[in-house]
């Protein structure tokens, strides 16, 4: 199905221009993506529960839309999550589901609201891509992680199909900044035949 919103989503690039296409679908986005079979938010949190012990310790919930991606987190475990996003319709939808410790609205040029160290692990869940945050945002999320901190992301096939996204990654394992724990090529959108990568790097 690519009626709605979706048909629209990986056109769109201004950073005013996705925010704008975000609060103007959440009425309808979690129908939409789930009559196709949304895949990524379970695959993600299923693989950042492997490695992250201690599931009281607080997530960062970095792009997360209606909050979709928290209730995956959640339901593998983890107490404590905070989201952020650039659209205020998307966070509303969020909060109704009651499963945020807080939730902030943050511009496409902000820096992440974090200070290093804040959080054992950073989810960005079908946030970094087309029509979505830029590949900088990588930086910022590493940058906001400690030591041994635990970034769970996912990057689908138009994101992979452009070379910049995956390439930053690799610059953060390639020179030891962060090691690569979990890769995997799987389902994202089966109603419209889209794959993604999850990916679970830990910083060193």
């Amino acid at each position: 199905m690519t009626d709605g919103f979706l048909s629209k989503a990986y056109g769109t690039r201004a950073p005013e221009g996705v925010r704008q296409l975000y609060d103007d679908w959440a009425a309808t986005y979690e129908s939409e993506i789930g009559e196709n079979g949304y895949a990524t938010p379970g695959r993600c949190a299923a693989a950042l529960a492997q490695y992250v012990r201690d599931k009281a310790t607080p997530v960062l919930d970095f792009g997360c839309g209606t909050g979709l991606s928290g209730l995956a987190l959640r339901l593998v475990g983890f107490e404590t999550i905070d989201g952020v996003d650039v659209s205020a319709d998307m966070l509303a939808k969020a909060k109704d589901k009651n499963i945020y410790r807080t939730l902030t609205k943050i511009n496409a040029a902000d820096k992440l609201p974090a200070a290093p160290g804040q959080y054992g692990a950073i989810a960005a869940i079908g946030a970094i891509g087309a029509s979505a945050a830029p590949a900088s945002s990588v930086d910022d999320i590493m940058h906001a992680l400690g030591s041994g901190g635990f970034f769970v992301l996912s990057l689908n096939d138009h994101a992979l199909s452009d070379r910049v996204f995956e390439a930053k990654l690799c610059e953060w394992i390639d020179c030891g900044a962060a090691h690569l724990l979990f890769k995997e090529y799987g389902p994202h959108l089966p109603g419209i035949k889209m794959n993604a990568n999850v990916y679970v790097i830990e910083k060193a």
